[in-house]
C-alpha cells in the first residue's frame, strides 16, 4: 500500500510553482525538460520540485528514451480532497443556515 500524508500532499501545494506543475501534468504528460523551459529557474531547482510532488505521490515519472516523463498520480489528491470535504459540509451548513437567517430578517435579502 502507498502511504503518504497529508502533511506532504499539503506542504507539496504549498508552493506556488509546484501548485502550476501539478495543474499542467494533470492536462498532459510533460518532460521535465519542457517544465524546465516554462519556468525562469534552474533545472536543479525543477527537479527539487519535482521530487517534493513525487516524495507526497501527487506526480509519477516514468523514462522514455532518455526522456523522463511526468503526470499526475490523483490518488493522494483524493486523500486531500477527503479531508477537505468534513470543512466544506461545515461551511456549506452554516452558509445555509447564514442564507436562510438573511431571508428571513431581510425580507428576502440574497434572494435571486
Amino acid at each position: 500500500m502507498v502511504e503518504y500524508t497529508l502533511d506532504n500532499i499539503f506542504y507539496s501545494l504549498s508552493d506556488p510553482i509546484r501548485r502550476d506543475i501539478l495543474q499542467r501534468v494533470s492536462q498532459i504528460e510533460h518532460s521535465v525538460g519542457e517544465l524546465v523551459a516554462r519556468y525562469d529557474v534552474s533545472f536543479a531547482a525543477i527537479s527539487k520540485h519535482l521530487k517534493v510532488l513525487e516524495e507526497a505521490h501527487l506526480i509519477v515519472k516514468r523514462k522514455e528514451g532518455r526522456k523522463q516523463m511526468v503526470r499526475i498520480a490523483p490518488d493522494a489528491l483524493r486523500l486531500a480532497d477527503d479531508y477537505l470535504e468534513q470543512y466544506r459540509e461545515t461551511w456549506q451548513g452554516r452558509h445555509d443556515k447564514l442564507q436562510t437567517l438573511l431571508n428571513y430578517e431581510g425580507g428576502g435579502y440574497g434572494q435571486d
